[in-house]
Parts: C-alpha cells; structure tokens; sequence
C-alpha cells in the first residue's frame, strides 16, 4: 500500500520504499519466528541465546549492541533467561566491574537444537527471491542501515 501523504515526491518516495520495507519486515518476521512461542521464547531472548551461542560471553552493553536493543530492555531478556536456566551471569576476574552472560548447558542445546528449523525457516522465506534477489537486497539493507549509524554519529558530533 502506497502512502497517502500529500508531501513533494521524495518525501512520498522515501515514505512508500519504508512502508514496504517495514511490512515485509514484519510478515517476513511473523513466519520466520512462529516457532519460537513453541520454544516459550520471545525474538529478543533467541536473539541473545543465538548471539552467544555464535560469539562466546560478553557483557550486557555488548550483547544488546549485537542485537539491537537498549541494555535496559535486554536487562528483563536475560532475567528471564536466568529463570529458565538458559544463561548465567558471571563477573570476569579480570574485571571484577563486568558481568558476563553465558550459556547454560541447558541453552547451548536448547540453541543448538533449534538453528536448523530457524535457518531452514529463513530459506523458505527468502525462497521468494533468486539469489541475486537475495544478495541485492542484503547489500541495500546494509547500505540503508550503515547510513543511518553514519547520520546518528553525525548528530552526536554536533550536540
């Protein structure tokens, strides 16, 4: 659905390209993690399972910059996950101010057991594209996204 605002025709360019992107986003989203509640997990707490599993223990802070959330936010994600048994808090004896979050036993074959029906589950939604499709669109993302780090580092230089 294209947008209705009445703006010049790059506003009403940008505002149509984002609703699409953010649609697709979502439904994309939708069908690639409904397993996940099967699993009792939220996107944020495989998102952090997943992170972990991938690179090791690392800090809060770290952790939610890896995926993309506030690390007040990721606080209630890995509390949950503690609950569980999934992840565990550690201080480093190197830096006895640093608390590390790693995976439990429990979460390394809780993660480990579910990656390949996720990835099978994000080929099947990507399927819709060819390859080159696939690849075009994962180089725009990252230029979209990479532009926007680029402009938030901008404006915290002119504050």
């Amino acid at each position: 659905m294209p947008t209705h605002y009445q703006g010049n025709e790059e506003e009403r360019r940008a505002l149509d390209a984002y609703i699409k992107l953010a649609r697709a986003a979502e439904s994309t989203g939708q069908r690639i993690n409904g397993h996940l509640h099967a699993h009792g997990l939220t996107v944020s707490q495989f998102g952090v399972l997943e992170a972990l599993y991938h690179l090791g223990p690392m800090p809060v802070g770290q952790l939610a910059g890896k995926i993309l959330r506030s690390s007040a936010n990721l606080t209630l994600v890995v509390d949950n996950l503690a609950k569980h048994g999934l992840v565990t808090r550690e201080r480093r004896s190197d830096d006895r101010r640093c608390v590390e979050i790693r995976l439990t036993e429990q979460g390394q074959a809780l993660i480990a057991g579910m990656l390949p029906d996720h990835v099978a589950g994000v080929e099947a939604a990507f399927a819709a594209l060819s390859a080159h499709e696939q690849e075009m669109l994962a180089a725009l993302c990252r230029k979209l996204g990479l532009a926007q780090e680029d402009k938030t580092e901008i404006g915290r230089a002119h504050v």
